[in-house]
Formats: structure tokens, C-alpha cells, sequence
């Protein structure tokens, strides 16, 4: 099937009068399929942006090449198959929440859901029915990014591209928001989004494309990267005994990254748990075997500092 974005040494620069040439993108491949959701996970300043506004077309990149759905950014845009909701921008705040759906949805000739009523549909699937009278400048952030989520809706659109859309948003808003594109993603929407929050990536995408200096440090399914990065953690209780002749043990058994003793608990990093617990049972009469999975926390932190090729 077609993708729907493919990136090509997608490579971006800004001239800046103070510290000259920047370079946002940096050569960047990328191919996301048909119903895919994508996170694009990284620190300020790795790019994230920078490749959204260059999908969408807001910007044109300096070497390199662009296609959604076989066509130019802005092609497909003007076609209604992209959506996107930004961090900022876009709406008019002495207007109702209503009566901006209203407005944009005067261009758009389809309803975008089952029913024969666009504007009540896009209301009702974003949470904002109960809002829909309330004067669009005194909405909370998370209300707000809920109205541009509306707005994007109401083209129908197969791609959704989402830059940090709850930047802002307290603990309820953001669990609210996600709630609600969680719906439109068992719709059959690609969905791409930035996010600096390692939990929204975790929780919500099935892959990541871990960024940094822009340029793709990591790709692949979300479990895959974290425990590539970090491996596994396992936590056993020795005999006091028998501790130091476990350390030496395991410490020379391979794809071991760490291996601590604290009294006679002993705490070992490594890619091969499964193998490190059976040792740790079968050679020492290990208790009290606990296994933690690596978090997406310690593999971001691995790949953008270097420490993992």
C-alpha cells in the first residue's frame, strides 16, 4: 500500500542572525503507512517541529523531498486528507466554540460522521458539546486544544498530524484528550504526533521515532526501542554467603550493561533477563525474583546522550 508520508534526506536549515546557519532536519528518512500511529518523541530543538511544518507544507525544506499520499504536502492538504492540530493559533476568540466549528465547517461540503449534523458530530466526539456556547477566549488550554482537534476533524481527513497537542494541558485534560483520539484512531487514522512527555509515546504509540539534533536516532515499534536501549532489570535476594561469587558470575556473562549488590540483594541490567534469573535461581538459590521492564524514560536518555548506537 501507499504510505502516506515518505521523507527523503529531508533536511531543513534556518538562517539565524546571531548564530548563523541552523540546521533543524537533518536528513531525514521516514516512511508511515496506512493507519500507523507514530510518535515523534524527542527533546526542544530535535526537530519535531520542524518536520511537522515540512509535512504539512508550511515550510519548504532546503535539500530533500516531501510526499503525503504520493502528492506535495500542499496538494494533499488542499484535498482534505491531512488534518492538523498545532500548539498554538487558529482561532478566533470572541467567537463561541460552536460558531467557530460553524465557520470552517461552511467550506467543507460532506458530514464527517454518521449523522447528517458536521457540527454536532465533531462537538460530541471531542467533548465540547457541553462547551459549545462558551466564547472561545475564556476556554481553558486543554478546552481549546480540544476545538482545534474539532476543527481537523471536519475534513474527515486519513492523516492526522499533531504537534505537542497537550502542551499546557493538566493531568484530567490530557487523559480527556487522548481518550478521544483514541477513538479516532480505532477509526483507522494515521496518526503522527510530537511529544516531548516519554508517557504519551509510551502509552499511546505503537511506534517511535526517537529524534535528536535532527536527525532519527531510533525507529521502531514503541516495547522494541525500550528494551533495546535498556534492557531489563532483575532484582533477587542471595545469601550473604554466596554474594560476591554471584556478582563475579553474572558480571562476566554477556549482554550484562550493570550488576550492584546492596547486603544480599543484588540488582543486574541486562538484555537477557530470562537467562540472568534462571543463573540466579539454579547456581545461587536466588529469592524474591522480581523482573522490571525497561522504561521509555531510560532509553530516550540512552540514545540522545549517545551512550547506545
Amino acid at each position: 500500500m501507499e504510505p502516506c508520508i515518505q521523507l527523503r534526506n529531508l533536511t531543513k536549515d534556518f538562517d539565524s542572525p546571531s548564530a548563523g546557519t541552523i540546521r533543524a532536519v537533518d536528513g531525514i528518512d521516514l516512511d508511515v503507512g496506512p493507519g500507523e500511529i507514530v510518535a515523534l518523541l524527542g527533546p526542544n530543538g530535535a526537530g519535531k517541529t520542524s518536520t511537522i511544518d515540512l509535512i504539512l507544507g508550511f515550510i519548504e525544506p532546503t535539500a530533500g523531498d516531501v510526499a503525503v499520499f504520493g502528492r506535495t504536502p500542499r496538494q494533499a492538504v488542499a484535498e482534505g486528507r491531512v488534518s492538523a492540530v498545532l500548539q498554538t493559533g487558529g482561532l478566533l476568540r470572541d467567537l463561541t466554540v460552536r460558531e467557530t466549528v460553524e465557520l470552517l465547517a461552511s467550506i467543507h461540503q460532506a458530514p464527517t460522521g454518521p449523522g447528517s449534523d458536521p457540527v454536532a458530530d465533531v462537538l460530541e466526539r471531542t467533548g465540547l458539546t457541553g462547551r459549545a456556547d462558551r466564547l472561545v477566549k475564556v476556554c481553558s488550554g486543554g478546552e481549546q486544544q480540544r476545538l482545534r482537534f474539532a476543527l481537523a476533524l471536519l475534513a474527515d481527513p486519513d492523516l492526522l498530524l499533531l504537534d505537542e497537542p497537550t502542551a499546557g494541558m493538566d493531568v484530567d485534560a490530557r487523559q480527556s484528550f487522548w481518550a478521544a483520539m483514541n477513538v479516532e484512531a480505532d477509526r483507522g487514522r494515521t496518526i503522527v504526533f510530537a511529544t516531548h512527555y516519554l508517557q504519551e509515546a509510551e502509552d499511546f504509540a505503537r511506534r517511535t521515532v526517537l529524534l535528536s539534533g535532527g536527525r532519527i536516532v531510533a525507529d521502531g515499534p514503541t516495547d522494541q526501542i525500550r528494551s533495546r536501549a535498556a534492557g531489563r532489570t532483575v532484582r533477587a535476594r542471595v545469601a550473604a554467603d554466596r554474594i560476591d561469587d554471584a556478582v563475579e558470575t553474572i558480571r562476566r556473562m554477556p549482554d550484562v550493561r550493570r550488576v550492584a549488590a546492596n547486603g544480599n540483594r543484588l540488582t543486574v541490567e541486562t538484555a537477557e533477563s530470562d537467562i540472568i534469573a534462571g543463573v540466579l535461581i539454579r547456581d545461587f538459590g536466588a529469592t524474591g525474583l522480581e523482573i522490571e521492564a525497561a522504561s521509555l524514560e531510560r532509553a530516550f536518555l540512552a540514545l540522545t546522550s549517545g551512550a547506545t548506537d
